[in-house]
Order: C-alpha cells, then sequence, then structure tokens
C-alpha cells in the first residue's frame, strides 16, 4: 500500500491556472451547505501535517493556503458556524453539520500572519488554484498516529509529489515570521 498525503495531490499535484480569480469554498452538507466566496488566488498552498487542520477522510495530511481577510465573505449559511477551539492561535470556522472547517481566522493584531485566513482549496468548485509547493509540520503527523517508521516513507513521497518538506513552514514563510518579530521588536 503506498503513502496517502491528501485526495488532492496522490496522484500528482494538478499546476494551478495562474489566472484563478477566486471561487466559492462550499462544505460536505447536502442540505444548506455553508458556501465562502473567495476573491483572487490563494498563496502558501501547502500539505499541512498539524494536528489542528481539517483533513478530508483517511488523509495523512490537509491542504491549506491563505487570503487576504478582505478577500472572504460568507455568503451562504453562516449561522452553520463555530469556532472550534477559541483557545487556538488560528480560529477555526468549522460548519457544526459536517465538520467541514470553511477558514481560520487569526484574531491576534500583533500575530505576523494577522490579516489572512487560512482555507482549505480543495472546497472550491472552481478549479486552477494554485497548488501546494510544499509540506509543513511534517513531523506532527506522529502525534496524529502515524508510526514514526513511516516518516522516510512519507518524506520520500512527499519530494516525489514536489511538496519540499519542513517540519515548522518553509524558509520564506519563517523568515516572514522572523521579520516581523524583529520589526516588533524595533519599536
Amino acid at each position: 500500500m503506498g503513502i496517502h498525503i491528501h485526495p488532492s495531490v496522490d496522484g500528482g499535484v494538478k499546476k494551478g491556472s495562474g489566472k484563478f480569480a477566486g471561487g466559492m469554498l462550499v462544505c460536505k452538507c447536502k442540505d444548506k451547505p455553508v458556501k465562502v466566496e473567495i476573491k483572487g488566488d490563494v498563496a502558501h498552498n501547502h500539505a499541512c501535517g498539524c494536528t489542528k487542520c481539517w483533513k478530508p477522510g483517511d488523509a495523512t495530511f490537509s491542504v491549506v493556503a491563505v487570503v487576504p481577510s478582505t478577500n472572504l465573505k460568507v455568503v451562504e449559511n453562516g449561522d452553520k458556524l463555530a469556532i472550534v477551539d477559541a483557545s487556538a492561535t488560528i480560529q477555526r470556522h468549522a460548519c457544526r453539520a459536517c465538520g467541514t472547517h470553511m477558514y481560520g481566522r487569526i484574531e491576534n493584531k500583533s500575530h505576523p500572519f494577522y490579516g489572512l485566513d487560512f482555507v482549505h482549496p480543495e472546497l472550491f468548485v472552481e478549479s486552477g488554484s494554485a497548488e501546494p509547493g510544499f509540506a509543513a509540520f511534517v513531523s506532527s503527523i506522529i502525534e496524529s498516529g502515524v508510526d514514526p517508521s513511516q516518516m522516510s516513507a512519507v518524506r520520500s513521497r512527499l519530494k516525489e509529489l514536489g511538496l519540499e518538506p519542513y517540519d515548522c513552514l518553509s524558509p520564506p514563510l519563517m523568515d516572514a515570521i522572523a521579520t516581523h518579530v524583529a520589526k516588533s521588536k524595533a519599536h
């Protein structure tokens, strides 16, 4: 049996169109699904192994990206949304009926990623959003039950897919965090 990363990448990472203008994220409910409108393309799309991100079915990783908070609008059935863990840095808004995480928002204005919302691109009705480019928090999948002896195979599979594995975020994102912290200390 092969290593399953996520249904949207297991068959290969599909390149984004480069022209994605946005679309509609829809939860898994058959009746009155939550709909979230996104303007523009996603950024920093990646496979995430953390234990907080929503993963469909038996996926080992989530696939998550960010959009500016100003580009996200709940347009239908927002009354079905609830925050999963109010103490978490990322306030994940999930559908109470089906459990799908529709977006995650950072409310802390001093956080480096304040102003960005985390979304799951596989929920788009439309195709063509930017493809995943790396894998983050890879070691965290052990906390989700993956046997540590499988980690070498998992990292190999991620590399086969073109998703460089990191045990934190990608270097450019870590640089952005460090820059934000340095600037905040300078004031």
